[in-house]
């Protein structure tokens, strides 16, 4: 493995910790944000909604009609806007300004992370693709584990403006290394918007999308409330709460990791054990929240296993375009990010509504009625893939 190949593969992860640590900081800092503009957590907590519709809607169109351009033009272009979007954010005097910052970041950034994942397809040969992509995506996680804890950290020392200034100047950073390591000139085929969509009638990537959105909705019926269901419901103090959400991000990690051997070594013939593991342990929460550190052993497992379906079809939405559909290539790049915010969208916003009908420790529940979905329409995958 040659040295441009590890540096390539490093920074194509920054850049994913990068878009990571924009889109997840809001959530650390929403108080901070409230507080600056004499605003209510609710209308606030609209930035995360707004991000995720903005990001599901816009991801798919751009994707889209610039893949009929250069590649590494189009990267260096929506990473551009990237920062001015991002450098708005910091700057914000007012909260309107903010949401526009936020539509101007959430509309590129699925983009970026997309021409990523083809970027990737190019530079790594078939062998070893399941392993970077499962990289790129656990640079999102890091964002989380390590981005977000040093946002709120810098919010709380100055200010939460101060937090996506860094975020400004590392955008620089890894963009001159985007500059440096790209290839360019990549061979693309191109085609109208029609023949790339042709990709979304293919029985495989339908129910693939399908799986993905079930089980990130799954996930994000019990994620969104993580915080609450640590200390309500499992009775940890908010001193053990920081190391625990780490520790379980260290879980998403390593399910990531798993993934891409999984991948490379079975494709997505692992996909039913996982989306049933998730069903089972999902259905077990509201027994095991009984117990403190029964409850948190299970969340950690289902969080691993949840690290792993978004690595395995990624792989396999490329495999299929790259050989059936090679026009749709950056659309098949985007599929990822797009069903994980129609997931979180959906996941939430039903947690949301179920949590006034029953207590937060009982989510697991409605989560799994979208993991149920989600080994069905699995199952329907294999049988179609076979």
């Amino acid at each position: 493995m040659n040295i441009k190949y590890r540096l390539q593969s490093l920074v194509f992860v920054l850049v994913a910790f990068l878009l990571g640590c924009n889109e997840f900081m809001v959530v650390g800092v929403i108080s901070n944000i409230a507080k600056s503009y004499h605003a209510s957590l609710s209308t606030v907590g609209l930035l995360v909604t707004i991000f995720a519709i903005t990001y599901a809607i816009c991801t798919p169109i751009l994707t889209t009609i610039t893949s009929k351009y250069d590649r590494f033009k189009v990267l260096m272009v929506m990473l551009a806007i990237f920062w001015v979007g991002n450098t708005m954010t910091a700057l914000a005097p007012s909260l309107p300004w903010l949401f526009v910052s936020r539509i101007i970041t959430a509309a590129v950034a699925g983009t970026i992370i997309s021409l990523i994942l083809v970027f990737v397809s190019v530079i790594a040969p078939l062998e070893k693709r399941s392993m970077l992509v499962a990289a790129v995506f656990s640079g999102f996680s890091t964002a989380t584990i390590i981005g977000v804890p040093i946002g709120t950290t810098i919010s709380m020392l100055s200010s939460w403006h101060i937090s996506f200034l860094v975020i400004s100047v590392l955008t620089i950073i890894i963009g001159a290394g985007l500059y440096w390591l790209v290839p360019r000139g990549t061979k693309q085929v191109t085609g109208s918007i029609k023949s790339q969509l042709r990709l979304m009638t293919d029985r495989r990537i339908v129910l693939a999308v399908i799986v993905m959105i079930t089980l990130m909705a799954a996930e994000y019926t019990f994620y969104t409330y993580i915080r609450p269901i640590i200390t309500d419901v499992l009775g940890f103090s908010t001193s053990q709460l920081n190391w625990l959400l780490g520790v379980i991000g260290v879980m998403f990690i390593i399910g990531n990791t798993c993934a891409g051997v999984i991948s490379s070594r079975y494709g997505i013939r692992k996909m039913p054990q996982i989306s049933i593991a998730c069903l089972i342990m999902l259905l077990l929460m509201g027994i095991a929240f009984h117990l403190s550190w029964l409850g948190i052993i299970l969340l950690c497992l289902i969080c691993f296993v949840l690290g792993m379906p978004g690595s395995i079809l990624q792989v396999m939405f490329l495999n299929v375009a790259e050989r059936d559909y090679p026009e749709a290539m950056s659309l098949a790049s985007s599929l990822n990010p797009i069903c994980t915010n129609v997931g979180v969208s959906i996941g939430s916003l039903v947690a949301a509504i179920s949590v006034n009908f029953m207590p937060v420790g009982q989510v697991g529940y409605v989560g799994a009625i979208f993991a149920l979905i989600g080994v069905i329409c699995t199952l329907m995958l294999m049988k179609t893939n076979a």
